[in-house]
């Protein structure tokens, strides 16, 4: 289905945006930022409404350009709702700023908090629950990516609470990554795949019957 190449295709475009725009902002900083403890966050609020906003922004648009065709896929109504969660909440920690690093949090950050937190826990449940779906034709690598993530995020909030903020910076930057090769593994799929009647359809092969509802990379 065309459509559903083309949005993989752009969902693509806007991953590779995003994360050459996150490159740039953090080549442009102060270098009184330490990114093994700070988060990018903390970057993005030296440049309030930079390209690191921006860069989040991109990456919340171009999952949203997936929706559409993990429908027409046939996926779940629930994987759906957290990728939507996902792009929200990262689309509103991109709008409403934290606050400086070492200065008392205000409403703002934790509006800010609570959006990033929302955003790293919907995005890997949703992966997991893809992976089960024939529209997943990666799932051994979405599986794999939503348990790394999983982990991440868990090492994340135990350094922003006990661990006194160890590493945080380093561990949320991996987690970003990580998350953001399910993205680009869920977008590839899609760019590559035929997808007809909410199902995958794999070539024919001779002596090997062929099975309605499958799909072709």
């Amino acid at each position: 289905m065309p459509g559903t190449r083309r949005s993989g295709l752009l969902a693509l475009g806007g991953i590779v945006l995003a994360a050459v725009l996150a490159t740039i902002g953090h080549v442009g900083v102060s270098d009184d930022l330490d990114p093994w403890s700070l988060t990018v966050s903390d970057f993005a609020v030296s440049d309030r409404g930079g390209v690191i906003d921006t860069a989040m922004a991109v990456l919340a648009a171009a999952s949203v350009v997936l929706l559409p065709a993990l429908r027409r896929a046939g996926a779940g109504l629930v994987p759906l709702a957290l990728l939507t969660a996902w792009s929200a909440g990262l689309l509103a920690a991109a709008v409403v700023p934290t606050n400086e690093p070492g200065t008392p949090m205000d409403t703002a950050a934790y509006v800010h908090r609570y959006a990033s937190v929302l955003s790293f826990l919907a995005l890997p449940v949703a992966g997991w629950l893809l992976a089960r779906h024939p529209v997943a034709g990666a799932a051994a690598w979405l599986r794999g990516l939503t348990a790394a993530s999983l982990v991440l995020a868990g090492a994340m909030i135990w350094s922003a609470y006990p661990g006194d903020r160890a590493l945080l910076g380093l561990i949320e930057r991996v987690l970003i990554l990580t998350e953001t090769a399910l993205l680009t593994t869920l977008a590839l799929h899609l760019a590559l795949t035929r997808v007809v009647d909410h199902a995958v359809v794999t070539p024919h092969r001779p002596g090997i019957p062929v099975r309605s509802g499958a799909a072709t990379p």
